[in-house]
């Protein structure tokens, strides 16, 4: 499922109009992307939590040349899947 599909269906089932649905989605991808860039988790009971993880900066080495590489610190979004998500999809959920 892409973004415009998840639009088209929380419009259908909330009888609300597809612009409604739109910027509900951004209004919520939003609010995860702004929370993430301020250090916070974001938990989702019964789905899974998005969290910020910090790696230190490292020598690498270029694969094709073998060179030493600089591979500056960053922070990266993480995400771990909820238990009860987990057990749903094992069990081959179904929506109704």
């Amino acid at each position: 499922m892409v973004k415009s599909e998840l639009i088209e269906r929380i419009s259908e089932r909330s009888g609300i109009t597809l612009f409604k649905a739109e910027e509900l989605v951004d209004l919520f991808f939003n609010t995860i992307c702004q929370t993430l860039c301020d250090g916070a988790r974001v938990e989702i009971r019964g789905f899974g939590a998005f969290s910020v993880k910090d790696y230190k900066s490292y020598i690498g080495r270029n694969p094709k040349t073998g060179e030493e590489v600089h591979v500056p610190a960053k922070s990266l979004p993480v995400w771990r899947t909820g238990t009860e998500l987990r057990q749903r999809v094992d069990s081959g959920f179904q929506s109704r």
